[in-house]
């Protein structure tokens, strides 16, 4: 992966794991049009590789994901966003090799949506996890694709409908993440051990087995849910929850 600029999503492999690691501390790791564009070339590039039997997602600083990059929620096509998303997740998804999520820090909106794509996801003690679409005058349309054929349904009313924060022992119980765990790279060392057992195609074929059902909401509900999220974030509610958020005070409908 190479560029002029310092990467926003850097690319190792070691002895069959290719790692990405999300590194925009400036925006909190948001999903910015770059960032998206070099992870899926992270995934590209270690899906071609026949020497890579698995994916690891990480991060470098206290954020994993803070979702999308409201700089960029304004202007132009209001579904390239909404779109840009369903593509990454998709990627994670359609992926030949297993994508294991790492994450020791906070996690938030369509950062949530990235951790439902992937196959298994281990969290740490400092992770935190918020769906703060409903304080802005949005909903989690599109990372619902990956999320809710995995979430709990109780779980998921709870916290879709509050947006409040939320630590690992729920993430885990509601299926938002695979393990809470004390050490994460403890934890991911036993997971590659068993990856590099595994033969290619074994991995593969069963990866196409355990994802099916998600894709097939993709399939059905894609196209919805980038109208829908492309209508919502051009709406007068949308803008003013943005800005309330970019200048650090409560929206207008916020109450004692």
């Amino acid at each position: 992966m190479t560029s002029d600029a310092e990467p926003l999503v850097r690319y190792a492999v070691d002895r069959g794991i290719a790692t990405l690691t999300l590194d925009s501390p400036a925006n909190r790791n948001a999903l910015s049009s770059r960032l998206v564009a070099e992870l899926e070339q992270g995934l590209a590039e270690a899906g071609k590789d026949p020497a890579v039997r698995a994916v690891v997602l990480t991060h470098t600083g206290g954020t994993f994901c803070s979702g999308a990059d409201l700089s960029e929620a304004t202007g132009g096509d209001p579904t390239a966003n909404p779109r840009r998303l369903v593509t990454a997740m998709r990627s994670v998804l359609e992926s030949a090799k297993p994508v294991v999520a790492v994450i020791d820090g906070h996690a938030r909106a369509g950062g949530l949506g990235l951790l439902g794509a992937c196959d298994i996801v281990l969290a740490g003690p400092a992770s935190t996890f918020a769906f703060t679409e409903v304080r802005l005058g949005l909903a989690p349309a599109v990372i619902s694709l990956p999320l809710l054929p995995r979430l709990d349904p109780r779980g998921a009313s709870r916290w879709y409908l509050t947006g409040s924060v939320f630590k690992t022992a729920e993430a885990q119980r509601i299926g938002l993440i695979t393990d809470a765990v004390e050490n994460p790279q403890e934890a991911l060392t036993e997971i590659v051990d068993a990856f590099r057992k595994a033969s290619p195609q074994g991995l593969a074929e069963t990866k196409r087995l355990v994802t099916a059902d998600v894709l097939r909401v993709f399939e059905r509900d894609g196209e919805s849910m980038v109208a829908q999220s492309a209508l919502l974030f051009g709406s007068e509610e949308a803008r003013e929850g943005m800005l309330s958020f970019l200048e650090r005070r409560p929206p207008v409908w916020a109450t004692e």
